[in-house]
């Protein structure tokens, strides 16, 4: 199963550029790195995307096309979600 995460957020944001490879290994080891499509998108560039997926503050996580993650999620949080998903 893909997984495609997106982490949507400004350039410059401190709290992502220090969480996201944090992130992205927990999405890998639930998922498998082969399974996981990690994209970081800048919302100055793709607001429309970002307006169309429902984000109203940043950061936020997206996965598989849907808004889940209306704030930076901790680690434990993204594996949880992704573990319920995985197992369904």
């Amino acid at each position: 199963m893909i997984v495609k995460i997106e982490l949507i957020a400004a350039n410059g944001c401190n709290r992502c550029t220090s969480s996201k490879e944090t992130l992205r290994a927990s999405a890998a080891a639930i998922v498998g790195e082969e399974n996981l499509v990690w994209r970081e998108v800048n919302i100055l560039d793709e607001l429309d995307y970002a307006v169309s997926l429902g984000v109203l503050s940043m950061p936020a996580l997206a996965i598989n096309g849907s808004l889940v993650f209306s704030s930076l999620p901790t680690a434990a949080q993204l594996e949880a979600f992704l573990f319920r998903e995985v197992s369904r």
